[in-house]
């Protein structure tokens, strides 16, 4: 059987909105990892098969397929094309998912998967909004659709809502996601003293590290934030940060392993992606996890480290709620909430982060999962080697 191994995997720190990364070009900032990934790596880079990136809101210095132009930002080899996706926030995960798929399905050996975003240049839902404008369109993409309307009738289509309504339904307090996300910066702090993310990040310029997490934030602090929905209970404190960022991953078959002498990291164990209720969007790492577990005969009890997108954090206490999963295990480096959350490129940030920590603390399985708009959740099960 074939198999996807992941080579080499690295990401910049990432910078929070209007910080030390929020002047650089997106584009340089998927150069910059790709350039390191080659290095580091030591492959040829003529070899590489395709550059698959994931990235939103691909409007001004996101647009014109940002994948192809960050590897030629780079001054790496020009025969060498690149593909942009969105899967919202989920793109560069399934950016790794098409690059496994390409080697999987024989006809590829060597693809970069990864992402970029700067949301400081580029805020969030930009695109649709400046694009509709100009054409005297109704703002948002569900907006006058029949079909749609006719399915989901009026009802919000955003992620506060969505958040709200899986607090809501699952029964998660205020207290509790206050809680939630001071261990996010409180585990994210202890990361970055320790030194966890050394390894897996390459500094750009003067920025070299993770800025995000809070060491002096308290549920104080916290409890005195308004919500961000009326008569709701999320807060920005309980939100992932905006933030700038990219991250890349190598993705090799045993050929290419062969060919180039490169030594592989984990093996791609399992790869799907599940739709679920997209009012209520966020919720879907919930049955996706369980497709996967079903699919592969795994339990969460083999699975020795997760990484769950801290979109919300009652994204997260849902899952944890309805999996029966150890808390311990999950976002151990804290997530989202403290870290960022710059949208095409978490979900390759998430990757490299859960390769290393495995590495560092010698567990077999890794799963990660992420929500994503449309209602929609990938899961990537990966094994150390």
């Amino acid at each position: 059987m074939t198999e996807a191994y992941i080579v080499e995997a690295v990401r910049t720190p990432v910078g929070r909105r209007g910080g030390g990364l929020g002047a650089v070009h997106p584009a340089d900032l998927g150069a910059h990892v790709l350039r390191e990934l080659i290095a580091r790596s030591g492959v040829d880079p003529a070899a590489v098969e395709d550059v698959v990136f994931g990235c939103l809101d691909t409007v001004g210095p996101q647009a014109g397929d940002i994948a192809r132009t960050s590897w030629l930002a780079a001054g790496l080899p020009e025969e060498v094309p690149g593909v942009t996706i969105d899967r919202q926030c989920g793109s560069s995960q399934q950016a790794l998912h098409f690059a496994a798929q390409g080697v999987l399905s024989g006809t590829q050996d060597l693809v970069v998967a990864g992402g970029t975003q700067n949301m400081t240049q580029i805020p969030i839902a930009f695109a649709s909004r400046r694009a509709a404008e100009p054409l005297g369109l109704t703002q948002g993409p569900y907006a006058g659709s029949e079909g749609w309307r006719a399915r989901y009738g009026d009802a919000p289509v955003n992620q506060f809502h969505g958040a709200q309504l899986i607090a809501e339904k699952w029964g998660i307090s205020r207290r509790d996601m206050e809680e939630f996300a001071l261990t996010s910066h409180r585990r994210a702090v202890r990361a970055l003293d320790e030194g966890r993310f050394a390894r897996e990040t390459v500094a750009y310029g003067n920025v070299t590290a993770d800025d995000g997490p809070r060491r002096d934030t308290t549920l104080e602090k916290m409890a005195g934030l308004r919500p961000v929905v009326e008569g709701g209970t999320i807060t920005a404190a309980c939100s992932s940060q905006v933030s700038d960022g990219a991250a890349a991953l190598l993705i090799a078959s045993e050929r290419a392993v062969a060919e180039h002498g490169l030594t592989p990291r984990a093996r791609i164990h399992h790869l799907s992606v599940r739709g679920e209720d997209p009012i209520r969007m966020l919720s879907a790492p919930i049955p996706a996890t369980a497709h996967a577990l079903k699919k592969t005969g795994l339990t969460l009890d083999a699975i020795d480290l997760v990484e769950i997108n801290e979109a919300f954090a009652p994204v997260v206490l849902a899952w944890l709620k309805e999996t029966g999963a150890d808390p311990e295990r999950v976002n151990v480096n804290g997530g989202a909430i403290a870290l960022g959350h710059p949208l095409g490129a978490t979900g390759a940030r998430l990757m490299t982060t859960l390769l290393h920590e495995l590495e560092r603390t010698g567990g077999r399985y890794g799963l990660q999962t992420m929500c994503e708009g449309g209602g929609q959740a990938n899961v990537t099960i990966i094994e150390r080697l």
